[in-house]
């Protein structure tokens, strides 16, 4: 049967600075487990913790750029690109360029704190 989502649920996000995370769908927002999907704005200088989650995660920027750091690589994935990350690949987030970035996440499974795994480094 579907189920329309009437609006997203804001989430607390980890890093520096005031990342906003409006979850459409997911463990909070719809209850499901198997997926989540949320579109996210960080600003200018916002950076999240190292991670190595438990599932994979595949981002659309909208606008801006998004430098996604891995052990092997770095990208800046710009509005109108995508990058794949796999479950169990280190990976840290960030958007240190003048305006930000706006993206889609979709995380499968469903993004969980419990599954995240961040590094223990406080920013």
């Amino acid at each position: 049967m579907a189920k329309k989502i009437d609006a997203p649920s804001l989430i607390n996000a980890a890093g520096t600075g005031s990342k906003v995370i409006k979850e459409f769908i997911g463990l909070i927002n719809s209850g499901n487990n198997d997926l989540s999907i949320a579109h996210m704005s960080s600003p200018s200088g916002w950076s999240e913790p190292g991670q190595r989650p438990e599932f994979d995660e595949y981002t659309v920027v909208l606008k801006g750029m998004l430098l996604v750091e891995t052990i092997e690589q770095n990208y800046e994935v710009k509005g109108g690109q995508a990058i794949v990350v796999r479950s169990g690949e280190w990976v840290k987030y960030s958007s240190p360029d003048e305006g930000g970035a706006e993206y889609i996440a979709v995380c499968l499974p469903a993004f969980s704190p419990n599954s995240v795994n961040r590094d223990d480094i406080t920013l």
